[in-house]
């Protein structure tokens, strides 16, 4: 049972009974039984929920106070013989002082304590009042007690705050992640006011995000004083500023959020970001949370079947925007935009008022037309400058010819058709080659004859050649070197083929509505254009006119080796995890487990082998977190061999 670096997390919200802790224990005790039946490694419940957060001077009561340590040991007997690490929330007297606590319990045993450190003392909030802050175990004479606790299970690390911790300037949370925890779970008591919720849910997620780690929020509910605020009972899981599973809150039940947490992702992130821990060394840290961290070791986590259960949604087109209209329309936007000023910028540099660009009638070089068509337009240049050339070959179709010439006559632009039939012959003859051998020198002289017509007008007319490969292109090296392959240009380098797909969709029914060919909007010639076969076109027609090549039957969907680009790149996922998160992914689609593993391989041993196209790549605007540019992005010897990746799936 292999569990693929994620480890299993939990947050309970139990219904609480103010001072009464026989209940609340029995209610948590349930809810620890309830949790270890779903495989959970780590379970955190609210802050003081053994007594209720809200006792008030209760908490001055000797009684309270000794019936919490009491409970404490209830829960503690509840977890012997599991495989879970429970913190529970609880007042602590240490010393002849009340300290506000996490509690960390494993197998029957307190493993450690963390108290509160940054005490609330405005509005309904007067903590200081009973509670000392927890700064008083930041020297390390403490040996249970400490801010300063990493524990460990397994392969994963986490610390603990609460509640007001996170609020603070620098959250102790920061430190923690620096000294290697991976998770930060905060037991909390928030009250709800308009608005706050929003702002509490950034502040996880952004929390997350910052420190590259999972966090783990909860917070107290029903059951908890109504005197003058009210509980909500929030209660949320973020990983790397994502937020993976929240609750409903209001609820006048108990509740339970359930994930899992990618502990070799959050490991993977931190070691690519060299600012992670790029600080001031110790001496000039202003804060103690700098050193005294104590290391717990708590055994291993539950054995948990994630090729069986996995509790987290794995996207299965991580490079395509989601979320509502609103968020959609300013992430096309924001990526388009970024293209366009790339190239706008670049022909401002040169004083170039000419674009040169080879129009196929297929997706990326529409895109390519798109965002030049757009950046003359930033720049107040006349669209007349934009050079498209058409250039029928042995595989053009009448569809993609036609809604070529169509999308260019719609846009405004110059059109021009070179056909390369006589030309590519001429080339066989010249070097010997029989065109009826329809192999790799029959398809790549055509690319680049293509490539030598379009550089050779860029100079005749004082203009560059814009280019139209994609990511995922040169990803699998599925061009032809010096062919279509280099341009002076490539707007599209950071875009792979199924952002593309979704670019030119947004951009149909977004941009250029008055544009038109005859009968035709762009916008529906752009639709077309989608619901095109990939195609280079470099094999004849069938007896029908119709695409004979279809690049996805012989490289793969690029649906798959976009998923696979992405995990392997972002988060440098061995191929068996990506094929694991692969299944799950694509779970009753077309694409099952055979299919799958044949497509991986595919894009491993391509991936290595077609290297030294990407060291070579022309100049191009990064757009996302993934992008193969040898001159910062990614570095990798053209001779670097796939064996061990390979083996892997074995």
């Amino acid at each position: 049972m292999k569990d693929y670096g994620f480890i299993r997390v939990a947050a309970a919200v139990p219904v609480v009974k103010l001072a009464d802790v026989k209940a609340n224990t029995e209610e948590i005790v349930r809810l620890i039984g309830k949790a270890h039946s779903e495989g959970v490694s780590i379970l955190t419940f609210p802050e003081l929920c053994v007594t209720g957060y809200s006792c008030g001077d209760l908490f001055g009561q000797e009684l309270l106070v000794e019936a919490a340590g009491k409970g404490v040991e209830e829960i503690a007997r509840a977890t012997r013989g599991k495989a879970m690490t429970v913190i529970v929330g609880s007042p602590l007297r240490i010393k002849d002082r009340l300290y506000n606590c996490a509690v960390v319990i494993r197998n029957g045993e307190v493993k450690g304590v963390v108290p509160k450190v940054y005490l609330p003392t405005y509005n309904e909030f007067y903590e200081s009042r009973w509670f000392a802050s927890g700064e008083d175990f930041l020297s390390g004479a403490e040996a249970e007690v400490s801010p300063n606790f990493i524990f460990k299970v397994g392969k994963a690390s986490f610390a603990v705050e609460v509640c007001e911790d996170l609020w603070s300037p620098i959250p102790p949370s920061s430190y923690h992640a620096l000294e290697g925890a991976e998770i930060i779970f905060n037991l909390s008591a928030s009250n709800e006011v308009l608005g706050k919720h929003i702002y509490r849910r950034s502040l996880v997620a952004n929390q997350s995000g910052r420190t590259c780690s999972a966090y783990v929020y909860c917070s107290c509910g029903f059951g908890e004083s109504t005197q003058d605020v009210v509980y909500g009972g929030a209660a949320m899981i973020a990983e790397n500023g994502t937020v993976l599973a929240k609750n409903e809150r209001f609820r006048t039940e108990s509740s339970m959020i359930i994930s899992d947490i990618d502990v070799e992702k959050l490991q993977t992130l931190r070691q690519k970001q060299s600012t992670f821990r790029s600080v001031a060394p110790d001496g000039t840290r202003s804060s103690s949370y700098a050193s005294c961290y104590r290391k717990v070791e708590l055994g291993l986590p539950e054995k948990t079947d994630f090729e069986k259960s996995l509790l987290r949604k794995v996207d299965p087109r991580p490079f395509v925007p989601v979320g509502d209209a609103r968020e959609l329309e300013y992430r096309s936007r924001e990526i388009t935009s970024i293209q366009v000023t790339g190239l706008a910028s670049r022909l401002a540099h040169i004083h170039a008022k000419t674009a040169v660009i080879g129009i196929s009638g297929g997706l990326d070089s529409t895109l390519a037309l798109l965002v030049t068509t757009m950046a003359f337009d930033k720049l107040g240049l006349d669209r007349r400058g934009i050079i498209g050339i058409t250039m029928p070959g042995f595989g053009t179709t009448n569809r993609t010819h036609s809604n070529a010439v169509d999308l260019m006559e719609a846009l405004g632009v110059e059109s021009r058709e070179i056909p390369i039939g006589p030309a590519v012959n001429r080339h066989f003859s010249d070097i010997g080659h029989d065109p009826e051998v329809r192999d790799v020198t029959y398809e790549n002289s055509q690319a680049r004859e293509r490539t030598q017509i379009l550089m050779d007008v860029a100079n005749q007319e004082g203009g560059i050649v814009v280019g139209t490969g994609d990511l995922s292109e040169m990803a699998l090296g599925w061009a032809t070197y010096n062919g279509d392959h280099m341009s002076m240009y490539a707007v599209n380098g950071s875009i792979p083929k199924t952002l593309v797909k979704y670019l030119v969709e947004w951009t149909a029914n977004n941009c250029f509505q008055d544009c038109k060919a005859g009968d035709r909007s762009a916008r529906d010639i752009l639709f077309d254009i989608i619901d095109t076969p990939i195609s280079p076109e470099l094999l004849p027609a069938d007896e029908k006119g119709n695409i004979a090549q279809v690049t996805e039957d012989l490289v793969g969907p690029y649906e798959l080796h976009d998923f696979f680009l992405y995990n392997f790149f972002r988060f440098g996922f061995s191929p068996s995890k990506i094929s694991f998160l692969a299944k799950k992914a694509f779970e009753g689609t077309e694409y099952d487990e055979p299919t799958i593993e044949k497509w991986l391989r595919t894009f491993v041993r391509r991936f290595f082998n077609q290297q030294f196209k990407r060291s070579c790549m022309p100049d191009s605007p990064k757009v996302g977190s993934v992008t193969l540019s040898p001159r910062g992005d990614w570095r990798m010897p053209s001779d670097a061999l796939s064996n061990l990746f390979l083996s892997d799936l074995d």
